[in-house]
């Protein structure tokens, strides 16, 4: 993609998406001229800019002369062009005052807060995965004949019971060699254990028998993290704020309803906790409709050197990435130690 653009062309398209996230107005070719620092005529910027229209890195809105970023232009913009901004000694203050290691329990909530004070966006922290054993014990009861209960005994003695829709009928032989084959080899593990046994044992067994027990391990995860808080947001009235959003209120509806659902946003930030440092996903590349207009900001934080969850920030495409990046990525630093000093 970057040989599609020469310095010139990579220049202009940087000065664009500066003046668009800081005015929030489509930009003419007479400011670009004016702010980009080349000797150029507005007719040869106009030329250019059509060759950016036309690779899909900006876009015409039809009530003005001026341009807009895309998300692919934000990418592009993301990844090659965008200079880091060095986090003010206020900011990092702030930050540091507000993730206090003697209040672990309230350490995630402080940390979201943080982020939306800082950004003036909303910001998320998922919860420390959890890394007690995953349950005690588990049993099958055969309800009719494609329906079978699942009990599942968890670590601290509470029981949950969920319903498994089965793609054939088993009978009581084969459902208490499953509940005895998990018990005996999965119980007092982690669901990150359980998963790699999983994969190497299972494929020891009938296929049919595997999609039931795979089945009872995702319904057991699912069961037991519904009594644990996922994440933590905060500031999402903020997003109220911004023009960009506000002037749709069907998604904006939309947005808030994936804040409250949240599993959607759970798997998105899941998806963070194996990757590499800060993850910006721009518009679509989500993959969650919801959040077609804005931008997630996400870095992993750890606790004694083992990842464990996520912080991020979600507000408009249109957002200074310079600065959201590096309050996100020192954020999940400053979480990190005060969470391994406890």
């Amino acid at each position: 993609m970057i040989r599609m653009l020469d310095q010139r062309a990579q220049l202009l398209l940087k000065t664009l998406i500066e003046r668009y996230i800081a005015e929030g107005e489509p930009v003419g070719s007479r400011a670009l001229s004016k702010f980009s620092g080349l000797d150029l005529s507005p007719a040869t910027v106009r030329n250019v800019m059509a060759d950016l229209e036309e690779l899909g890195f900006i876009a015409s809105p039809h009530t003005s002369a001026g341009r807009v970023p895309t998300p692919r232009g934000y990418r592009f913009f993301v990844d090659t062009l965008l200079t880091i901004q060095q986090l003010d000694r206020d900011a990092l203050d702030r930050l540091e005052g507000n993730l206090h290691p003697d209040h672990p329990q309230r350490l995630l909530s402080q940390a979201s807060q943080a982020l939306a004070d800082l950004t003036r966006f909303a910001g998320v922290v998922a919860a420390p995965r959890r890394r007690s054993p995953a349950f005690r014990h588990i049993e099958f009861l055969a309800l009719s004949e494609k329906r079978v209960l699942l009990i599942i005994v968890a670590p601290d003695g509470d029981v949950q019971n969920r319903i498994l829709v089965t793609d054939r009928a088993y009978s009581p032989a084969e459902l208490t060699m499953a509940g005895n084959f998990l018990n005996q080899n999965c119980a007092g593990l982690t669901f990150d254990e359980i998963r790699h046994r999983v994969h190497d044992e299972l494929r020891q067994l009938r296929e049919d028998m595997t999609a039931l027990m795979t089945a009872a391990l995702q319904a057991s995860d699912e069961a037991l993290s519904e009594s644990t808080e996922s994440y933590v947001i905060s500031g999402e009235r903020r997003l109220l704020d911004s023009a960009d959003l506000a002037s749709n209120m069907k998604r904006l509806r939309e947005l808030f309803e994936l804040f409250e659902s949240r599993t959607l946003l759970m798997q998105l930030l899941d998806v963070s906790t194996r990757a590499q440092g800060v993850q910006i996903f721009i518009g679509g590349e989500s993959g969650i409709a919801p959040l077609d207009e804005c931008s997630v900001v996400t870095a992993p934080y750890e606790v004694d050197g083992v990842v464990v969850g996520t912080v991020g920030v979600i507000g408009p495409t249109r957002m200074a990435y310079e600065r959201v990046i590096p309050i996100v990525d020192i954020t999940a630093k400053l979480l990190s130690s005060a969470l391994s000093q406890h």
